[in-house]
């Protein structure tokens, strides 16, 4: 199978995502900076799972660039990972509305199923591919998304200290992954495409 229908139908389900996410801010009720504090925190977790949506947008885009054919064993890891994406605009929601221990907690749970999920992809596209193909080769050792996993655990886990602290090492992940995985464009080209 071709790859075409598999990209048109991951793009459409991160637009609305977004827009799901978008259609959540409310204005202030006023026109001056301290009418902006009670929605500040919505507005902080709209930014946040922006970046993190834009961040898997761009690297399925790159992972998808080296990809040339699809199975079903791909389908459905691209299922799964769009299942976890699909839930960002709930727990920004309910982190943003109630900035308390247990909704930053499931926020980082649904980033760590997320990247989780991210990772069965990449593995289920390798195992098309072969471990010489060129999803292996661009990705190597992946030690970034490792990283990157266990940072979100210890979001989660200091949910339950102070959410700040969590949502500080949630930022920390965007951070790291804000520059797009460059490592595709790198050996391959993708930038081209």
């Amino acid at each position: 199978m071709t790859k075409g229908r598999l990209e048109a139908f991951s793009d459409g389900v991160i637009a609305i995502i977004i827009t799901i996410m978008v259609l959540e801010l409310k204005t202030p009720k006023g026109p001056t900076f301290a009418d902006l504090k009670p929605v500040l925190p919505t507005l902080l977790a709209y930014v946040l799972s922006f970046i993190f949506t834009g961040i898997y947008w761009t690297n399925h885009h790159h992972m998808l660039h080296v990809t040339t054919r699809v199975n079903g064993r791909i389908l459905w890891a691209n299922l799964h990972l769009l299942f976890w994406l699909s839930l960002i605009p709930f727990v920004t929601a309910w982190a943003g509305q109630s900035f308390e221990s247990v909704p930053v907690a499931a926020y980082g749970a649904v980033l760590i199923a997320t990247a989780t999920a991210w990772g069965i992809l990449a593995r289920a596209i390798i195992a098309d591919q072969g471990a010489g193909g060129p999803l292996a080769q661009a990705l190597g050792r992946n030690a970034k998304a490792k990283v990157s996993t266990a940072i979100y655990f210890a979001g989660l886990a200091s949910a339950f200290l102070h959410p700040a602290i969590a949502a500080a090492l949630y930022a920390l992940v965007a951070a790291i992954w804000l520059v797009p995985d460059r490592r595709i464009e790198k050996r391959f080209g993708a930038s081209e495409s």
